[in-house]
């Protein structure tokens, strides 16, 4: 059932005042889909296992115990990219890798510098 015109005018008004009073809560929503977290999380999970297999590389010559822990950090890590992957479908794969190009590598593997600039900018506000 679509909106009557009232309601659209409603809602751009909310929207407008959104933009407004808090511009960076906006941005974020605007920015994020419902595939954002399977996506970080699955960064994550490849980060955990690269880790993991470093470790094991490097410990495997002094300790079996140590090398045994990083196969565990590998083992949970791949565990979890696998979820994630199938969290985030097909679809979700092409809409982030379209996001990715679009937005670039920095801003797709997260824009630290800025988020930083704007909480020192609120704290010094507050």
């Amino acid at each position: 059932m679509p909106l009557s015109e009232d309601e659209q005018r409603i809602l751009s008004e909310i929207e407008q005042q959104l933009y407004q009073s808090d511009p960076s809560l906006a941005r974020d929503i605007a920015d994020t889909t419902v595939y954002t977290s399977a996506y970080r999380n699955l960064k994550w999970s490849l980060l955990g296992l690269v880790v993991g297999l470093v470790g094991l590389v490097l410990t495997l010559g002094t300790s079996y115990f140590l090398a045994f822990g990083g196969f565990l950090v590998m083992l949970v890590s791949a565990l979890a990219a696998e979820r994630n992957a199938r969290r985030l479908g097909k679809v979700g794969m092409q809409q982030m890798t379209q996001s990715t190009k679009v937005a670039g590598l920095r801003d797709a593997l997260g824009n630290t510098n800025s988020r930083l600039k704007d909480r020192m900018r609120r704290d010094d506000d507050a």
